[in-house]
């Protein structure tokens, strides 16, 4: 725990590219998260200028540019993100030296940025940056190495966070910057520039951490396929928590240790536990998928993942209902019936008409062999029909093939 004078306003930056934050923002999250729980005072920064400019950093190409409401809507969306997710987190299992200090601090740099002209850039920040320094950074080498070059605007993308730093730095005590491995580049501008304008030696410091990485290396982005948002009106909690419950055993101790605030004692036991004979399949998994789904979501959304997770186990007791279905209805692919066309029609029909199956024949070998769900209960003839009392609330059918297929029928 650190003392009231050794406490450092720590910032982040986040920039409004997409109108959600995603897993790879959540390491910067988290460790925000670690320095509050040490005593200090974290602050986020929305980059609403420097999204407009664009960060070159692991990108190969410039990002395509988003219109004024656009970057406006984003920002209010992961603003909303991170209060809700520090905001919570920071009353969990905080030390000793706590000062009660609640307060979850977000800025957005367009807020300085607006009121700066090129002549005040060129005057106030440009004359301290060395373009030879600036060229060496690893993010504008590689592009100015690569087929499509980098543009004068991308370049200038580090002094832009460089000043961000100096700002924080006279006008609200930040002097820590976090940030991905890839920011270290942009991170040192603004310790130069602080260094350089303010005269100060040993006084602004950087942080970086590797980055979350997918199992076959490449990242975790908010503009790729999969995108695992924060935000549960883009990923219901069911879905978030699944993606961690799925994480092969590979990656799920990695994940533990630096997605979650476990013990490094207990992280070390699950890991011996994975190697001995009698290991329950999955057993470190849920136990990441409900600490980082707890930490994201809160007490309530992991609640209603683990509502849903059950309700959608094939074989579950879980009596389904219209209001449990409601809640896993946009996770689930899902067709709409007439009432008519449902009732009495053999179950065999209904799979191949719901589209759960391609043949009738596909379905009646599966149905032999015990891997057809109605409702969650297991059907085993063939001869099944659809009663009234098969259809939930008079509303829906939940169809199963096997654990992990389904197709909800909506009556219409």
């Amino acid at each position: 725990m650190s003392s009231k004078s050794s406490k450092k306003g720590v910032y982040c930056g986040f920039d409004p590219t997409a109108e959600s934050l995603h897993l790879g923002n959540l390491l910067g999250i988290i460790v925000l998260s670690w320095f509050r729980r040490c005593g200090h005072k974290p602050v986020a920064l929305i980059g609403g200028a420097t999204a407009r400019v664009g960060d070159p950093s692991g990108k190969c190409l410039e990002r395509p540019e988003l219109d004024v409401d656009t970057l406006e809507r984003n920002a209010a969306g992961i603003s909303n993100t991170i209060i809700r997710i520090l905001g919570r987190a920071q009353n969990q299992n905080l030390d000793d030296g706590y000062d009660g200090d609640d307060s979850v601090v977000v800025f957005n740099n367009y807020d300085w940025w607006k009121e700066f002209s090129l002549l005040d850039f060129f005057t106030n920040v440009g004359k301290y940056a060395r373009v030879g320094t600036m060229m060496a950074k690893e993010s504008v080498r590689k592009r100015l190495e690569s087929e499509q070059g980098l543009s004068f605007t991308e370049f200038t993308y580090q002094l832009l966070q460089g000043y961000d730093f100096l700002y924080l730095f006279q006008n609200e005590g930040v002097s820590v910057q976090i940030g991905g491995s890839d920011q270290w580049g942009n991170i040192t501008a603004g310790t130069d520039l602080i260094r350089k304008i303010l005269q100060v030696e040993g006084s602004a410091f950087g942080l970086t951490f590797p980055l979350l990485l997918k199992s076959d290396g490449t990242k975790f982005g908010k503009s790729e396929d999969g995108a695992v948002c924060l935000s549960p009106n883009l990923l219901s909690p069911y879905k978030f928590y699944q993606h961690f419950f799925s994480v092969p055993d590979a990656d799920v101790i990695r994940f533990l240790r630096i997605l979650t605030f476990l013990d490094i004692e207990e992280t070390i036991q699950l890991e011996g536990e994975m190697r001995k004979p009698g290991y329950m399949p999955n057993t470190a998994q849920q136990r990441l998928a409900e600490e980082v789904t707890r930490f994201v979501h809160g007490e309530d959304g992991l609640s209603e993942a683990l509502r849903a997770t059950e309700a959608l186990r094939a074989g579950s007791e879980t009596k389904l209902d219209w209001k449990t279905i409601e809640g896993i209805a946009e996770d689930v692919p899902s067709c709409s019936l007439a009432y008519d066309d449902i009732l009495y029609q053999l179950l065999v029909d209904l799979l191949v008409s719901s589209g759960l199956f391609d043949s009738k024949s596909a379905a009646r070998r599966l149905l032999k062999q015990g891997g057809v769900y109605l409702n969650n209960s297991r059907v085993n003839s063939d001869n099944k029909r659809i009663e009234v009392e098969d259809i939930v609330d008079g509303k829906v059918l939940l169809l199963s093939a096997g654990k992990k297929n389904k197709v909800l029928v909506q009556i219409a």
